[in-house]
């Protein structure tokens, strides 16, 4: 058989298995531990995916507003690559292991990486009984455009490093090369929260 087409090595059958089971973990347990800077989520109140037409030029704290605002897109970029990571990685793990063509295995990652990004957000707003058609609009304002632009980062190293495709699940090409794509859809990403967050459109978590 040819091994790019069948790349899940014999010794390997658990790791699809541990994979999602960690991933869904990891996000019903993450999406629970992110609250709002408010201390509450109340499904009566804007939160913090809101944007704010209040500006203070003239009240002499730039420097720390900047500051605060590294800090919150800082936060809001690690949250957003918590579930798109998550979804991305799984999404490669699953096409490998079902011997599923790179396009295959890619459209897969990218629609799991959606799924996992806006679960994390949205998770949060529903146990805070927020209607789901409200919860789904917040998560799209404040999260949408951040998971598109990390999602297109990490296809593009997946696709563009040498063997990562082609690469079994026991091969550390593999592997390095899923660290190598959440790295550049942090850096990909952190620039649009920053822009959000100066907008003060803020990530509910």
């Amino acid at each position: 058989d040819n091994p790019a087409l069948f790349p899940l090595q014999p010794e390997a059958p658990l790791i699809p298995v541990i994979v999602i089971a960690l991933s869904l973990y990891i996000l019903w347990k993450g999406s629970g531990s992110w609250s709002l800077d408010s201390g509450s989520m109340d499904a009566n109140t804007h939160h913090e995916t809101t944007l704010s037409h209040d500006h203070h030029p003239h009240d002499g704290h730039e420097h720390l507003d900047n500051n605060v605002r590294l800090q919150l897109a800082t936060s809001a970029t690690v949250h957003c690559l918590l579930g798109c990571g998550l979804g991305e990685v799984s999404g490669v793990v699953i096409g490998k292991a079902l011997a599923l063509s790179n396009v295959q295995t890619l459209v897969l990652a990218v629609t799991l990486g959606f799924i996992f990004g806006f679960a994390l957000g949205l998770i949060p707003l529903l146990r805070a009984h927020f209607r789901f058609r409200d919860a789904i609009r917040q998560v799209l304002i404040a999260e949408g455009l951040s998971i598109l632009v990390m999602e297109a980062a990490q296809v593009l190293i997946e696709v563009y490093t040498p063997g990562v495709m082609d690469a079994g699940l026991t091969m550390w090409i593999f592997w390095v090369g899923m660290l190598l794509a959440l790295g550049a859809g942090f850096i990909a990403a952190f620039p649009v929260n920053y822009l959000l967050v100066g907008k003060g459109i803020r990530h509910a978590h």
